[in-house]
């Protein structure tokens, strides 16, 4: 149990590197006008994306259903409610992230440097209620 915690762990701290960077990325992608940067980005975009960040993102949620299954009363607990929902946002802001790379990679990017910025900040705010919420275990409901 104690080795599922702990590659639950490694693969979360993946999986949120990616989406601090990916949105980083963004940042400077928008902010370029020539075709070799623009080009860079989206390699770096890409290789991120389907190199670290999703298959980060994947194995996180792997190992935390795994953990779950041997504690499916944790399930009736508000605060894990409220986690597993966080963790439904931050899937769903996983998502948004692929198709904001797919429309960098077609040049149809529809967002300036600015809008990429606030974007960029949503993942932190999911990271410190999700680790508050598992440390303090507050009655939520």
């Amino acid at each position: 149990m104690l080795w599922l915690k702990a590659l639950h762990l490694i693969f979360m701290v993946t999986w949120f590197a990616g989406l601090f960077y990916l949105p980083r990325l963004f940042v400077y992608h928008a902010m370029s006008d020539d075709e070799i940067s623009l080009q860079r980005f989206c390699v770096m975009e890409r290789k991120l994306l389907w190199g670290i960040t999703t298959p980060g993102g994947v194995l996180t949620l792997l190992f935390g259903f795994w953990l779950l299954s041997y504690r499916p009363d944790l399930l009736s607990a508000g605060w894990m409610q409220l986690k597993l929902i966080l963790i439904g946002a931050l899937v769903g802001y996983h998502a948004w992230c692929i198709l904001l790379q797919r429309r960098f990679a077609r040049g149809d990017n529809r967002h300036g440097h600015v809008w990429y910025r606030w974007f960029n900040e949503a993942p932190m705010v999911v990271l410190a209620a999700v680790i508050i919420l598992t440390v303090l275990r507050p009655e939520v409901f």
